[in-house]
């Protein structure tokens, strides 16, 4: 048995800020575990720019972004484990990992930092008829095939779904040299940052088909075509607008889902909007000493934010170990009319750190303009006017301590009202 003070598990961009975190703030025994066989998570395959913008205020690349916290990591002298798959965690943090070199180990934690990620969503998620050929891909697989193996998948491409990694990748075809034939998605608004649409899409001609999805996969052995159609209202296809696109290729951009089978293990609260753990102010779950960040507890559309995040567990994690009082006098919170989610879904404000608390939420359907309101059950706090708000942009929401401490709040409220509104913020 293996004692340790602090075990991060996972080594993507939420691990490393954690970490590297914790570390600052006094905790000299971390071990990060990685299944893989370099730190950096999905962004080593990520080399476009377009990260740090928040937190180094200058754009990078992925592996650029996560070179300066590996190294960082690596200066402070932290303990990682890489090729590492843990395999079991206990409500008691009892971990159970695997690899090559030590076999099977049994690692004792006094607390725990959750920073699995996600994964995509596969053919099998979405139940697309036809056979099934090889050239099916996630839009993820296709980036680590390019731009790490470099290997090309395909030269015809039709890509289903505009998640981010989706837009990135027709960008990345067509600068290869393939021919990326459109892009279809599903919902009548695309699922992607703004920025990768402009930049990825319409500055390479790519045609964008809304409200579009495929009804058919054909080829035996290799894919040769796809069907697409259109969808009404309740997503059901339109036979009469069919169309046969040929291609040797689909990439899937359809979703990603936190991986949470170590949270389940655990026996941790789940919720089942974001399929992630339930989070307070400090990114503490359901069982005391276990913590969660990053992709793990919500999908996040920028890395800036999965970091700043990562680094509020770290702490957290520290205030646990140094035994600070628990949290006691939980505030709920939730989301109201027009709002998917919101996270964290339990505050104590009188535990809030440097006197703020940030609220991470996503709208329901795009509005170009909506008042946002924040209420509690002692009344309304705050509203404040939001601009071309899409459910794929996340909405982050900063309130000081002194608006939610004594007042006796028990529950507080996020909703939307499109139009209508004044200019009042």
């Amino acid at each position: 048995m293996i004692t340790k003070e602090l075990v991060v598990i996972g080594g993507g961009p939420a691990g490393l800020a954690a970490a590297i975190e914790a570390k600052k703030q006094g905790i000299k025994d971390v071990i990060l575990v990685e299944r893989d066989v370099r730190l950096g998570g999905i962004l080593p395959q990520c080399i476009h720019n377009g990260f740090g913008l928040h937190v180094f205020k200058e754009e990078l690349t992925g592996p650029e972004y996560a070179d300066r916290f590996v190294k960082e990591l690596e200066e402070m002298g932290i303990e990682v484990m890489l090729d590492t798959m843990v395999i079991e965690l206990t409500q008691d943090k009892q971990i159970i990992a695997v690899n090559r070199d030590k076999g099977l180990m049994h690692i004792q934690a006094k607390a725990v930092i959750l920073t699995m990620g996600c994964r995509e969503r596969t053919r099998g998620a979405i139940n697309i008829p036809g056979f099934r050929p090889s050239g099916i891909f996630t839009a993820g697989t296709a980036q680590r095939f390019v731009n790490i193996e470099g290997y090309m998948p395909g030269k015809e491409i039709v890509i289903l779904g505009s998640g981010d990694i989706g837009l990135i990748m027709a960008r990345r075809f067509t600068l290869e040299g393939a021919k990326v034939k459109c892009v279809a998605e599903i919902m009548p608004y695309s699922n992607g940052l703004t920025r990768n649409v402009v930049q990825c899409l319409e500055d390479y001609d790519i045609p964008l088909l809304l409200s579009h999805t495929v009804v058919d996969i054909h080829g035996k052995d290799r894919v040769e075509g796809v069907t697409i159609a259109e969808v009404d209202k309740n997503f059901q296809p339109i036979h009469s607008t069919e169309k046969y696109i040929s291609c040797d290729t689909l990439l899937l951009s359809v979703g990603l889902i936190p991986e949470n089978e170590l949270s389940k293990m655990a026996d941790i609260k789940i919720d089942n909007i974001t399929s992630g753990p339930v989070v307070n102010q400090r990114m503490e779950t359901s069982i005391p000493g276990i913590f969660a960040c990053g992709n793990v507890v919500h999908v996040h559309d920028l890395v800036d934010f999965v970091t700043m995040e990562s680094q509020l567990a770290g702490r957290g994690a520290v205030d646990y170990l140094k035994d600070k009082i628990p949290s006691k006098k939980h505030i709920t919170v939730s989301p109201g009319p027009g709002i998917g989610y919101v996270v964290p879904q339990l505050i104590d404000a009188e535990k809030i750190l440097d006197g703020k608390q940030n609220f991470f939420m996503r709208s329901k359907k795009p509005m170009e303009k909506a008042r946002l309101f924040i209420e509690s059950d002692k009344g309304q706090i705050r509203t404040r006017i939001l601009q071309h708000i899409k459910p794929s942009e996340m909405i982050n929401i900063e309130l000081k301590k002194e608006e939610l401490v004594n007042k006796d709040i028990k529950s507080l409220r996020f909703f939307l009202q499109e139009e209508g509104a004044t200019d009042e913020k």
